[in-house]
């Protein structure tokens, strides 16, 4: 499957997804499912150097931010002309996607946390909060004035990040490895927010799917910025000739 189709039907799933959690209650028969009304708590109750978080939420951040800078390392080695360097070149391209993946991801994702003003479960009075349940193309009533940032889920793209390693392997067996480890990383984290009360499911899928979308684009980008220097010097004289 080419790039653009890939592109065209991430596109699709992401609207359709979008459109089908916010015209539904699917979040919250989804959710109801984590909350025990009973006692009126969530199935895990979030506690502050507890090993739950150090696993799926500080330690897991640390360990990817920590990933990110072993690959920026690896990506700049690739210049260095020598022959661990020439091996790595082999894999510049791919080094970029990822680099640039589990950065701008985070960040783009944090931007929309940070417009959508959409509360989380945790928030709702649906769960023993104090706000009203609100989607994402609601508004909020005007006595409300506190900003929410709980749509999409943040914390989970940075595991979402790492389906950009796809591109970053050879062979198919590898590339659906690391598709499959990045999933796993990826749910993992946002599983462990929505059992805390932290997120709804369109939260996480709607970042997955960014995520893959934003990843995509990383990737004409990333082609585009290490084009084989054969091709570079043709398009040089092939500008050189129009300017003639």
């Amino acid at each position: 499957m080419t790039i653009k189709k890939q592109l065209t039907i991430t596109i699709f799933l992401l609207a359709a997804v979008f459109l089908l959690f916010e015209y539904s209650n699917l979040d919250i028969a989804v959710q109801d499912l984590f909350y025990d009304k009973t006692a009126a708590s969530w199935i895990l109750v979030h506690k502050k150097n507890s090993l739950l978080d150090i696993l799926f939420y500080t330690g897991i951040k640390v360990a990817i931010i920590i990933f990110g800078l072993a690959i920026l390392f690896l990506y700049i080695y690739s210049f260095k002309n020598s022959p661990k360097g020439l091996i790595l070149k082999e894999y510049r391209k791919g080094l970029f996607i990822v680099w640039s993946a589990l950065i701008i991801i985070p960040l783009t994702i944090g931007t929309l946390k940070a417009t959508t003003n959409t509360p989380c479960p945790c928030h709702t009075k649906h769960y023993g909060g104090k706000y009203p349940y609100k989607k994402v193309l609601e508004s909020m009533p005007k006595e409300i004035t506190k900003k929410f940032k709980c749509f999409p889920a943040g914390h989970a793209s940075g595991g979402f990040a790492l389906l950009s390693l796809f591109f970053l392997f050879k062979t198919k067996k590898n590339k659906h490895r690391t598709v499959f480890g990045a999933l796993i990383i990826g749910w993992s984290m946002g599983l462990y927010k929505m059992l805390i009360g932290d997120h709804y499911l369109s939260h996480t899928v709607i970042t997955m799917l960014a995520s893959w979308l934003i990843t995509l684009i990383l990737y004409i980008a990333s082609s585009m910025l290490h084009k084989p220097k054969r091709q570079q010097s043709a398009l040089k004289m092939v500008k050189g000739q129009r300017g003639q």
